[in-house]
């Protein structure tokens, strides 16, 4: 089953082509990342699969539909795209209780799912005096609210605390165990990395990496092992001479790029050599995704509305 399904989705703006083919599809019992620079596209992929832009070409489903064919479409698809949608004199219960009555969703869920984002005691004062991060946390519940299969969330974890992006974490990884399907667009590499099950990275309107988060950092990083030994040349000079290639770094420390922990522990042992430090590093996402960028040009991003991203 598909939840989300992109076919050769292509917009262009005045001229100027945002996006050029774009096609991918995401199952269920998954969170995706949704990577690029500015101008990559991002946000106006984001648009179309939501029908508030039309495609030049291409399709864009939710369960096997236009967003503009669903009936009571909160139900089948939550989406964050921009936390200043409420209406600044309103309560954020009464913003929710509006979108409920409209969607055919009891009353009922709105005081659960101001609950589950942490809003309730607040849930009477207007939405204009709310910080960033209760904005995005109400645009949350707003996505929340149908209790859908899908959502859709756009740089979700702007303006939340470290408390509130561990909450943020914890709520996405339970929808997807639930079986859900999230695609959350975000410039915050670290924190993607924490609930990534799989990555789409676009630059330029074009696809440049659909891979499981595992794949993607394995493809594009090394692994280097790190050690500072009793007799740290001796050691180089063993490891060298089993055809690992080791760098000497500062402080007696030397680097080991593609080796095992354990590699060298074994060969530090059978040369009798007491061990100091030995740990393992790997490149992080944002190592990953620049590798990208800077093979493919991604950073570069194409020319279109300054909104888009």
């Amino acid at each position: 089953m598909t939840a989300i399904d992109v076919r050769q989705l292509t917009k262009e703006y005045g001229g100027s082509r945002v996006l050029d083919g774009l096609t991918f599809s995401l199952a269920p019992g998954q969170v995706t990342g949704f990577l690029g620079p500015n101008g990559s596209g991002k946000s106006t992929t984001l648009r179309l699969l939501l029908g508030l832009a039309r495609p030049t070409s291409g399709t864009a489903l939710v369960a096997g539909r236009p967003y503009a064919a669903l009936t009571a479409p909160l139900r089948r698809v939550g989406a964050l795209l921009d936390a200043d949608a409420a209406h600044p004199r309103r309560s954020a219960r009464d913003h929710l209780r509006v979108l409920a009555a409209s969607n055919d969703i009891p009353a009922a869920r709105v005081e659960e799912v101001l609950d589950r984002v942490g809003l309730t005691d607040v849930a009477g004062r207007r939405t204009g005096t709310y910080s960033l991060g209760m904005r995005q946390r109400l645009g949350i519940a707003a996505a929340l609210l149908g209790d859908p299969d899908v959502l859709v969330l756009d740089e979700p974890a702007n303006g939340l605390d470290p408390e509130g992006m561990l909450w943020l974490r914890g709520l996405l990884r339970d929808h997807a165990a639930a079986g859900g399907t999230a695609l959350v667009s975000s410039h915050l590499m670290h924190e993607t990395a924490r609930y990534a099950d799989r990555l789409l990275v676009i630059g330029g309107g074009l696809l440049l990496a659909d891979q499981p988060l595992d794949a993607f950092l394995a493809d594009r990083t090394a692994r280097v092992v790190r050690f500072r030994s009793t007799d740290g040349e001796r050691l180089a000079e063993a490891l060298r001479a089993r055809g690992h290639r080791a760098v000497p770094g500062e402080e007696g420390a030397w680097s080991v790029p593609g080796a095992r922990p354990e590699e060298v522990g074994a060969i530090a042992a059978a040369e009798g050599l007491g061990v100091l430090e030995l740990r393992a590093e790997e490149a992080g996402l944002e190592d990953a995704y620049l590798a990208l960028a800077e093979g493919t040009g991604a950073h570069r991003g194409r020319q279109g509305p300054p909104a888009e991203g």
